[in-house]
């Protein structure tokens, strides 16, 4: 690597290469809805488009479906959300009014930001960026608390992929305790291209893995930062846990040998505060 690279830090001796195996990953189990902001029938999701209300996901009758329902179909994938089919009778059992018309919705709690955003967000404070990125994180109160932890860690932006995870349900913002008003969470389509996008502006990416060679206290997160959580079950997928800088652990004395995905990223921020205040003396 160049010296003249902005992502590399005096006296750095990380190892980039990971050539680990691990088994196939399991299914991601469905992430349950929200019925906070949830929206049934037609005129509902129509509406909420016209308004400019931000929608994550929006399930739809499989199979022949009218022009009228294709139609907002395409409305709302073209507002962002995530088209998932299902079957009429998955909607059934979902819907509240028993009036859905063929479609169902998730609103989301709030708006979502960009990875520009984050950064800039960054460069307001004269800060180097830090940032949580998830990694197909399902359980909303995961992401809330990591939301939460974030914000009072002062870091700039969370990072999640828009499917197969949780989005900003009134679930999330709840467990959030208010942090959703104010940290800037980004969706992106693929993490892996996300993480492209941060190297190539600097950012260095920190996996979270137990198997990780690096002891979080021998890290270096005084820079700019991102560190990665993987998903409840599995961890960091395969391609994701490639395509980090570094693959960290968290120290553990215990007989348990993991942590719960919130109680990492709190961890692993909570170093980078220490580190940085530490630069600072």
């Amino acid at each position: 690597m160049r010296e003249n690279n902005p992502r590399r830090h005096p006296g750095d001796r990380r190892d980039r290469r990971f050539d680990g195996k691990r088994e196939p990953r399991a299914a991601v189990p469905e992430v349950q809805e929200e019925d906070e902001t949830r929206l049934e029938g037609r005129n509902a999701l129509t509406e909420a488009l016209r308004a400019g209300r931000t929608i994550d996901k929006v399930f739809i009758a499989d199979g022949d479906i009218d022009k009228g329902l294709q139609r907002l179909a395409a409305m709302a994938k073209e507002a962002g959300a995530v088209i998932v089919p299902v079957d009429r009778r998955k909607l059934d059992l979902m819907s509240t009014t028993h009036a859905h018309q063929g479609v169902i919705a998730q609103a989301a709690a709030h708006e979502y930001a960009t990875i520009d955003d984050i950064l800039e967000e960054a460069a307001a404070r004269g800060q180097a960026p830090l940032i949580v990125i998830c990694d197909e994180l399902s359980d909303p109160h995961n992401l809330g608390a990591i939301m939460r932890s974030a914000e009072c860690a002062g870091a700039h932006g969370v990072i999640i992929p828009k499917r197969r995870s949780v989005g900003l349900t009134a679930t999330v913002a709840k467990a959030s305790a208010g942090a959703v008003e104010y940290m800037k969470v980004a969706r992106v389509i693929n993490i892996n291209t996300c993480i492209a996008e941060l190297k190539e502006k600097g950012v260095w990416i920190y996996g979270a893995a137990g198997e990780g060679s690096v002891p979080m206290y021998r890290s270096d997160l005084t820079g700019p930062a991102a560190i990665v959580i993987g998903n409840e079950g599995d961890g960091l997928s395969p391609l994701v846990r490639k395509n980090c800088d570094m693959l960290v652990h968290i120290p553990m004395s215990g007989r348990i040998s993991s942590l719960n995905a919130s109680a990492a990223a709190s961890i692993l921020l909570y170093e980078a505060v220490r580190q940085r205040l530490n630069t600072e003396v």
